[in-house]
């Protein structure tokens, strides 16, 4: 969907799996810094919207998913992922429930696959599985922010801030009321500078959950009865992930970032070495400079020096090896 918030003054388009939104507003810098102090928004309308109503909502989704949700208190937020039959991460949910509701965004595009999924998945259990998207709207507050949810949001509020289920026709007067808006590129900034993975950019076809850091935060390990569990009980019984998450500090002086799928070799190697890892996501942060988001192979040191196509770069662990 195309935002209408791309009519405000110096918006640029985003593209990509973002299309939809803006990239930014004139400004990356500023809106970072924006951001970082607790003050404006980010639209990210372009995310799909999906809602699971019904007398056994929780229970339901608590057999699906990596998370413990059974017993979800309302209001309080919570991620999950659904994954394959051998543990691959294939959707990434961002939920809450409002006592009646459990509302999730998630990544565009992505919804009505989801929704087929839940679907095939209902059986017996009294559930209403909605796509939302067309009636409601995501929009992000930083966390400090004193902007006021507008009636009829509903709110998820994380450490990194609230995100609001939005009614559509409230996404203009909301943004009029809410402070400076900071582009998609700002927010993305903040996710790699909190080592936040997101599907389809720290995901490929073959991922788990133990290569991303999501376990604990996105899934809980003291239950089962979900699809893949039996995958994700063996590697941390193991502990041996094929892959780690890291976080790259990328040499300023390059003028052009990595782009996602960059290949990353260990430095001490020269140009024949062996590829170890790609970049995913890389990023132009108005403290850090330029850093990145990257898959690397598992016992790949962690003190090594690494080469990002021809950026230099040294990594901060995330995952541990």
């Amino acid at each position: 969907m195309k935002s209408p918030l791309l009519s405000l003054p110096g918006a640029v388009p985003a593209e990509g799996v973002d299309e939809g939104v803006a990239a930014h507003y004139g400004d990356l810098f500023r809106e970072q810094r924006a951001l970082a102090d607790g003050t404006g928004f980010v639209d990210l309308s372009h995310r799909g919207v999906v809602t699971v109503t019904g007398e056994d909502r929780l229970s339901w989704l608590h057999l699906l998913l990596t998370q413990h949700v059974s017993e979800l208190p309302t209001g309080e937020a919570t991620e999950a992922l659904i994954l394959s039959a051998h543990g691959h991460i294939e959707h990434a949910l961002y939920l809450v429930d409002d006592g009646t509701t459990v509302w999730a965004h998630v990544e565009p595009g992505t919804e009505e696959a989801l929704i087929a999924y839940l679907e095939s998945m209902k059986f017996f259990y009294r559930v209403e599985v909605a796509d939302r998207t067309a009636d409601f709207a995501v929009v992000h507050l930083p966390a400090g922010s004193i902007a006021e949810a507008p009636d009829g949001a509903v709110v998820r509020e994380t450490a990194y801030g609230r995100d609001l289920f939005l009614p559509r026709a409230e996404l203009e007067p909301f943004a009029a009321k809410a402070g400076p808006a900071a582009g998609l590129l700002a927010y993305e900034a903040l996710r790699v500078e909190h080592h936040r993975p997101r599907l389809g950019f720290e995901t490929d076809h073959r991922t788990i959950p133990h290569e991303l850091g999501w376990i604990g935060t996105a899934v809980h390990l003291q239950k089962g009865c979900y699809r893949g569990q039996e995958t994700v009980a063996r590697v941390q019984n193991l502990g041996k992930p094929p892959r780690r998450l890291v976080f790259l500090h990328l040499d300023g002086s390059e003028v052009h970032l990595p782009p996602p799928g960059t290949e990353i070799r260990v430095a001490d190697e020269g140009e024949d070495g062996r590829k170890i890892g790609f970049v995913t996501t890389s990023v132009r942060h108005f403290e850090l400079g330029p850093v990145a988001l990257a898959l690397v192979k598992r016992n790949v040191p962690a003190d090594a020096r690494l080469v990002a196509g021809e950026t230099a770069a040294a990594q901060e662990v995330i995952v541990e090896p």
